[in-house]
Formats: structure tokens, sequence, C-alpha cells
């Protein structure tokens, strides 16, 4: 199994980046235009978001599968410090709707199974960041 490995490129334009993973998947970042970047992709936050709200649609798919349950679509809303920065951490709203003849039951148990999704898990748990100069 790979260790997954993101690569981060800074671009041509200011604050532009492009990113590439283990796998040869691309994407990029920017920031937008009234921060001086080029508003050509995802800003860091928005990319943050997007983890968590892959990771969320997934979980909940797999696990309604196991359980031939019919859940038939997952959307997911996200937001980073929606209501401006917090005096201290960092707050992000999550707003799930669940299509498909689900009983309450049923949505409930996804709720917690949405909160145990590992990109939730890694979140909201202790992050170590190992930083270092390369060559």
């Amino acid at each position: 199994m790979d260790i997954p490995t993101v690569r981060a490129f800074s671009g041509s334009a200011p604050f532009s980046v492009a990113l590439v993973d283990e796998r040869g998947h691309r994407w990029s970042g920017d920031e937008p235009a009234e921060l001086g970047g080029g508003d050509t992709g995802p800003t860091p936050s928005q990319l943050l978001l997007s983890s968590l709200g892959a990771c969320t649609v997934i979980t909940l798919q797999m696990y309604a599968a196991r359980k031939q349950w019919p859940l038939s679509g997952v959307e997911v809303e996200l937001q980073y410090n929606p209501d401006g920065v917090p005096a201290a951490g960092t707050e992000i709203t999550r707003r799930i709707s669940l299509r498909g003849e689900l009983d309450e039951t049923q949505r409930q148990r996804l709720l917690q199974i949405a909160n145990a999704c590992p990109m939730h898990k890694a979140l909201t748990g202790e992050i170590r960041i190992a930083s270092e100069l390369a060559g």
C-alpha cells in the first residue's frame, strides 16, 4: 500500500501551487485575486475542506453499501471559520444531506459514521508535523 504523499511546487504566477501525488494525480491551489493570487484553484482552506468532504462522502457510501441501506446520494457542505477567525483554534461546519429511503435510526447512525471518517479523526485528533529543509 502506498504511503499517501503529496508534493507541492510553486507556480509561475504569484501564490499558485501545483500539487501531485504518488500516483500521478495532479491538481492546483492558489489564492484569490484580492489576496494577490491568480484565483486559478482552490485556496489552502478549501483544499483542507475538500479532504474532509471527500472522506465523509466515501465513508458514508461504503458503510451504507456494506449494510445494504438505500443511500442514493450524499452531499456535504463545509465552511472554514464561517463566523470569522475564532479567538482560538479553527471552526469547521459540516452539513450533510443524505438521499434515499433511510429511516431515522439509519440517518443517525450515518451521522455517527461521518464523525468517525479518517479525515474527521485526523482533524479532531492530535496532529504532529515534522518539518525539515531538504538537500
